[in-house]
């Protein structure tokens, strides 16, 4: 009989593309995976991965193996939905995913309430990139998440999953406290078309937001400096680098040499909690979603996320 421990394993390296990034998502370690594949093969008698370069690729056995391991863990999460239900409280396993600064603004306060109301309810955490979200929830590798979009790249949420607005996270132009924009109000779009730029890297929503914003205003962007962390912006525009567009969630504490200006109309990215179809009955499921969408309107959606 095939073990579902060693299906699960097996199923986090597809849905993760490694055995290092299964392993962190399961909270295990890399040698105990392979421990659990190597015994899933012995089962099957089948070859489950192949060595490619520096990293791993699904057999055609493995694949369909991860298929039965998909409706095997849908069956297991009905009969969990079924179980929490009729105690008729949050109880179990929880496995919440969240892009960064969401991780790091959001999620603490979350994660503390859930803890101290529901002392059964087993929590975990795992922060993704947000595009990732959708097809982690999918996949049954994360049973919540908080995902962002934009107006120039909407959400897709396919057949099967759910999902509630928790907020609006309103971006600002952040400009050295010597710049000549520094004493503004607000700015439009016109203003800042000729500055140079401190901005995530290419294929980010916030870089592609911002290039298709100025070149719609008739300008090239002068993309200077293109970094991912959001305190490491802030490092820059105070070294007098340049100006930078950050959401206001997760940005932590602006330095004395920075100055906040509002962007008018204002780039806002909307925050949503994602959840199967299957589960939205759990009730951690709502426990979660219920306060996810509180802990916004009492913090980062009441004060302005770190204004």
């Amino acid at each position: 009989m095939l073990d579902l421990g060693r299906l699960r394993a097996l199923h986090a390296v597809h849905t993760h593309g490694s055995v290092v990034a299964a392993a962190q998502a399961m909270g295990y370690t890399p040698s105990a995976v392979s421990q659990q594949i190597s015994k899933l093969e012995r089962e099957t008698g089948s070859v489950l991965l192949e060595r490619h370069g520096r990293g791993v690729a699904l057999t055609d056995a493995a694949h369909l193996l991860v298929e039965t391991a998909q409706r095997l863990m849908s069956i297991v999460e009905a009969a969990e939905v079924t179980l929490e239900e009729q105690r008729g409280r949050p109880t179990g396993r929880l496995t919440l995913a969240a892009f960064p600064t969401a991780a790091c603004g959001l999620l603490p306060g979350v994660l503390a309430e859930l803890t101290s109301a529901h002392p059964t309810l087993e929590l975990r955490l795992q922060e993704v990139d947000a595009h990732l979200s959708v097809d982690l929830v999918s996949q049954g590798a994360v049973d919540v998440a908080v995902a962002h979009d934009w107006d120039i790249a909407p959400l897709p949420v396919p057949q099967g999953l759910e999902r509630a607005v928790i907020g609006d996270d309103r971006c600002d132009v952040l400009v050295p406290a010597g710049h000549r924009l520094a004493g503004r109000t607000s700015l439009t779009r016109a203003d800042v078309t000729h500055e140079r730029w401190i901005c995530q890297r290419p294929g980010s929503v916030c870089h592609d937001w911002l290039v298709r914003t100025l070149r719609e205003a008739g300008t090239e962007p002068d993309m200077a400096f293109q970094v991912g962390e959001y305190g490491t912006q802030l490092a820059l525009v105070e070294a007098g680098l340049g100006i930078a567009l950050v959401p206001r969630l997760g940005r932590g504490p602006v330095p004395e040499g920075v100055a906040v200006v509002r962007l008018e109309p204002a780039p806002v990215r909307r925050l949503f909690a994602l959840w199967r179809t299957g589960a939205a009955r759990r009730p951690s499921i709502v426990a979660a979603v219920t306060a996810l969408r509180s802990h916004w309107a009492a913090g980062p959606g009441a004060s302005g996320a770190g204004r």
